[in-house]
């Protein structure tokens, strides 16, 4: 039987990262779900303390009621890439994610074998030295108008996430999942904002801890350039409500 602090504990870190029992179990490579360890029922293994200080910086200590510190290493919070590739030359390559690969970059994100299968290229322009930068498709509307999906954005790695400024975006490497989002630290608070510049999605808060990597958006590839203006597309749209308008009136006399 467990002691009933590290079971109350246990289930205050499942509910506050905002996880299920099946949800939790899968992440922490228990069978079924946690419900047997937070009833009691099965000790909270050693495999499974592991994993919380590796994946949330969970202090063992303070799982197991010996200490007050809930979280190691929450302070200065380090971003940066996991892997930089270097081309014959010894010179930094900027590597592609594209959609596909993003879907498994959390994974991978240590594997530098895995890397070598993504393309990579030298851009040598003064804008992209003394720094590292790796590209990334955009997928999804969240971050309209500014980012379409199918675009590309290079990005900057960042070093510290207090680092971040509210006016730039941000590619933001999770545990499970690659966002461009804008990135706000509130004052007196220790979560982390991510917002979309598509007002449709709503704001949400995570932990420093969550996050892998950081990159902020430098500049982006585009296609399908076109010289349509706002002012243009603006005539477009005023003209197809008038047409819509001028159908509406017919249908209603017919």
């Amino acid at each position: 039987m467990e002691n009933k602090i590290s079971l109350k504990r246990f289930i205050e870190i499942r509910r506050e990262l905002g996880y299920t029992q099946a949800e939790f179990a899968r992440l922490l490579g228990i069978s079924n779900t946690t419900a047997d360890i937070e009833r009691g029922r099965t000790k909270i293994s050693g495999k499974v303390v592991v994993t919380l200080f590796k994946q949330f910086k969970i202090n063992p200590l303070w799982l197991f009621g010996e200490s007050d510190d809930k979280k190691l290493e929450t302070s200065n919070t380090s971003v940066i890439p996991k892997v930089v590739t270097v081309d014959s030359a010894d010179r930094e390559n900027m590597v592609l994610v594209n959609a596909k690969a993003a879907a498994g970059y959390p994974q991978n994100i240590q594997d530098t074998s895995w890397y070598k299968e993504l393309p990579a290229f030298d851009l040598p322009l003064p804008e992209f030295r003394n720094a590292t930068y790796r590209g990334f498709q955009v997928e999804g509307d969240s971050m309209l108008p500014n980012l379409r999906p199918g675009e590309w954005v290079l990005a900057k790695a960042v070093e510290n996430i207090d680092d971040v400024s509210p006016n730039k975006m941000y590619v933001v490497v999770l545990e499970d999942a690659v966002l461009v989002k804008k990135v706000i630290r509130k004052p007196n608070s220790n979560n982390v904002t991510l917002v979309s510049l598509n007002e449709t999605y709503p704001p949400y808060e995570i932990k420093p801890f969550q996050i892998q990597e950081l990159w902020q958006v430098n500049s982006k590839i585009t296609f399908g350039v076109d010289a349509t203006t706002e002012t243009g597309l603006l005539k477009q749209l005023q003209a197809s409500m008038e047409e819509l308008k001028s159908q509406f009136k017919q249908q209603q006399v017919s």
